[in-house]
């Protein structure tokens, strides 16, 4: 995004988002770094679902369109004291915010568990004022069980090519990691093939939060599960090593009451 764009963006919006995404964009917000490890960009693959979900306390997540009007994200990126919002793009990567009508978290979520890397309920749904154009809606789906160590799962999300640099942020980014130690329903833990958390690799970031995680079922790609955390190579404190993820399996019976609650079928 032009620094021309930015702008724009800070100039329309309310002051308290302007100081949020304005900082976000640019590197300053506490939560605005994303894939790194040179993730190639991916905005007409897989990037065609992606949604930036920004709100008025500092979060900057990402999410996926799983209908026109709703958005699938992280509960820990939707905090019940802040006002989210979603950004959209026009042809000519003009942004403006889009409000949002409802928004929920899963009753199960616990903050405390996703900031220890514990298992949770990091599942939240938002549904948009009014349907949003320009992005494709992306299947749902729940990973096949049972998960091995080793299976490959696509990540997509938002943000910066290296940590702490904002500049480079703004583009939808997508990784292939492998599923690491003991998958299941409750939690996935992803890392790089290639480096095996031994040293930084591909990997989600803060700015990735929410984002869509993707499995290969039937020649397609469907959504499996949410990016819930990331720790850096040798599990500190960082980006790069580990990728956490929320599967979907447990909790894609909410999801569709909560949808076809919200639309009246």
């Amino acid at each position: 995004m032009t620094r021309a764009a930015r702008r724009g963006l800070v100039a329309r919006m309310k002051p308290v988002f302007a100081i949020v995404l304005g900082a976000a964009l640019l590197g300053g917000a506490p939560h605005a770094h994303a894939m790194v490890g040179g993730a190639p960009a991916d905005e007409n693959g897989l990037g065609r679902f992606v949604v930036t979900v920004v709100g008025s306390r500092g979060n900057f997540c990402s999410g996926a369109l799983i209908a026109p009007d709703i958005v699938l994200t992280a509960a820990h990126c939707v905090p019940a004291d802040a006002t989210t919002k979603i950004v959209a793009f026009d042809a000519r990567r003009q942004p403006t915010l889009l409000d949002a009508r409802r928004v929920a978290a899963h009753p199960h979520y616990n903050s405390g568990g996703i900031a220890n890397h514990r298992a949770s309920a990091d599942v939240a749904l938002v549904q948009l004022a009014a349907p949003m154009a320009g992005k494709s809606v992306a299947p749902l789906g729940h990973p096949r069980m049972p998960i091995n160590a080793g299976a490959r799962f696509t990540v997509a999300g938002i943000g910066v090519t290296r940590r702490g640099d904002g500049k480079s942020g703004g583009t939808v980014r997508a990784a292939t990691l492998a599923a690491t130690g003991r998958p299941g329903t409750l939690q996935i833990r992803l890392v790089d093939p290639a480096t095996n958390n031994a040293r930084d690799g591909l990997g989600a970031c803060t700015g990735d939060s929410g984002g869509p995680v993707f499995e290969t079922q039937d020649g397609r790609e469907v959504v499996v599960g949410v990016v819930s955390w990331s720790t850096a190579a040798g599990n500190t404190s960082g980006c790069g090593g580990l990728t956490g993820v929320t599967p979907l399996t447990l909790y894609r019976d909410w999801i569709a009451r909560t949808a076809q609650g919200w639309r009246g079928r």
